[in-house]
């Protein structure tokens, strides 16, 4: 690939300085109308195990409220949100970044309702990714405003030059971030940041009364396989949904 289909090249650029590229109004009006109702209708889904894969937290101000956290693997369950993750925008993009064609690794919505907790600091990488490719990027497609109030993505700016700086499973300690900033990147529905899986990344908890959920979308070169059903079944092993989980056992999110 020898120039960029769907980014300019300065974006480009701009994304392997940083690790992380941030474009406002990526996504059309008309395909966040849909985006949103996707997000809605699934968010009613009832549990099914093995299929899509449902997650859940505890209320962080009532911890008799049970809130939803995130979901997976939807594509094979939902045309229009399978479509719309293979498709020529979003696929072209990431293969801009990668300089060579891309291939859907997973998708997840992350919820983060009211009351719902954050994400300790960590690398993607760290989550085992390496097992499966060389390198991963993610494009974080925002479905409701995001706010420090409610928990928006925060990013280290460069920090992905240095590589794994952490312990696989384990979130980043103290000394690995004593020379990081973390920026808080604010985004309005349909806001696109795209980062690659060395870029160290965190949110904190929604303490506002409205969500904050984001599509995370993630890639790898297709050079490099389509692992996506391999992560997936690797996945319901090690940290299966909670209505696959057995019971009296304990279950522990790590990153």
């Amino acid at each position: 690939m020898t120039a960029s289909r769907q980014l300019s090249t300065q974006q480009v650029e701009t994304f392997r300085r940083d690790g992380f590229l941030v474009i406002p109004g990526y996504c059309t009006p008309g395909e966040m109308q849909r985006l949103q109702a996707w997000t809605d209708q699934v968010q009613t889904w009832p549990e099914v195990s093995g299929t899509y894969m449902m997650y859940f937290e505890t209320d962080e101000r009532d911890a008799q409220r049970r809130l939803l956290n995130r979901m997976e693997n939807l594509a094979p369950y939902h045309a229009g949100f399978a479509a719309w993750f293979t498709g020529e925008k979003i696929m072209g993009a990431v293969s801009d970044l990668f300089d060579e064609p891309a291939v859907l690794f997973k998708d997840k919505i992350n919820f983060k309702l009211a009351g719902g907790g954050g994400f300790a600091p960590h690398q993607d990488v760290q989550a085992g990714w390496d097992r499966y490719a060389s390198l991963h990027i993610t494009a974080m497609i925002c479905i409701d405003a995001c706010t420090r109030e409610n928990g928006c993505l925060e990013v280290s700016r460069g920090c992905h030059r240095r590589g794994m700086i952490g312990d696989s499973w384990k979130p980043l300690d103290d000394q690995a971030m004593s020379e990081m900033t973390f920026e808080a990147v604010k985004t309005a529905p349909g806001d696109a940041i795209f980062f690659d899986s060395f870029a160290p990344h965190r949110s904190g908890p929604n303490r506002s009364n409205v969500s904050r959920r984001v599509l995370y979308l993630t890639y790898n070169r297709r050079s490099e396989g389509d692992r996506l059903a391999q992560y997936y079944t690797d996945k319901r092993k090690s940290y299966p949904p909670d209505c696959e989980r057995q019971a009296g056992k304990e279950y522990v999110f790590k990153v």
